[in-house]
C-alpha cells in the first residue's frame, strides 16, 4: 500500500472527521478561510480519502445534486488507515506493519540543518552565537529555526538554560 502524504490542513480536517462516532467532515472545526475548506475537501475527495453521501442535517451540506439532493462528506476506511486510526464502522483495520507517513519532515544530511541539530545533540549544547558561527546565520534566523524548524515542524523538545559565562545554552535529546 502506498503511503500518502497529507498538508497540515488535510490531516487536521481529517482528524477532526475521524475522530466523530459518524465520521462527517461538517462541520469543520479547523480554522481555515476563504475557500481553503473547498480546496481541501476537493483535494481529499479526489484521493478517496473523503466520500459524498447524502446531507441529513442541512447544516452540513456541501453541495446540491439534482438528483441526490444535499449532498455532505464523510471520511472514508482509507482516511482512518492513512492517520492510523481505527475505523469503527470498518469490518478490518489496516495491517500491523502498515506505518501511515503524514508529511513527516525528513532529516537531511550534510546540512545546516544537520550541523545545528549535532550542536545541540552535544553534551555542551549550543548558544544562539555558537549556532550562528556555525551556520552563517543571522540571530534571528536562527532564533526562528530554533523555535520554527526544529520544534514545530521536526518536534525536537529544544531545552534551554542559562549557564554562567556562556548564556543561554539550548539542548536537544
Amino acid at each position: 500500500m502506498t503511503q500518502i502524504q497529507l498538508s497540515d490542513a488535510q490531516a487536521v480536517l481529517l482528524s477532526a472527521a475521524c475522530a466523530r462516532e459518524d465520521a462527517m467532515v461538517f462541520p469543520v472545526t479547523a480554522s481555515l478561510k476563504g475557500g481553503a475548506v473547498g480546496n481541501v475537501c476537493k483535494s481529499l475527495l479526489a484521493r478517496g480519502l473523503i466520500e459524498e453521501v447524502p446531507a441529513t442535517d442541512l447544516n452540513t451540506v456541501w453541495r446540491h445534486d439534482e438528483e441526490r439532493g444535499p449532498i455532505t462528506l464523510r471520511a472514508t476506511e482509507l482516511a482512518h488507515q492513512t492517520l492510523g486510526i481505527a475505523d469503527p464502522h470498518a469490518a478490518d483495520t489496516a495491517p500491523a506493519d502498515y506505518a501511515p507517513r503524514i508529511d513527516s519532515p525528513r532529516l537531511r544530511s550534510g546540512t545546516k540543518q544537520e550541523a545545528v541539530i549535532a550542536l545541540l545533540k552535544s553534551e555542551a549544547g549550543a548558544t544562539v552565537e555558537e549556532i550562528m558561527a556555525a551556520t552563517n546565520w543571522a540571530g534571528h534566523t536562527t532564533r526562528g529555526f530554533l523555535s520554527g524548524a526544529l520544534k514545530k515542524k521536526l518536534g525536537l523538545a529544544v531545552t534551554s538554560e542559562k549557564v554562567e559565562g556562556r548564556g543561554r545554552v539550548y539542548r536537544a535529546p
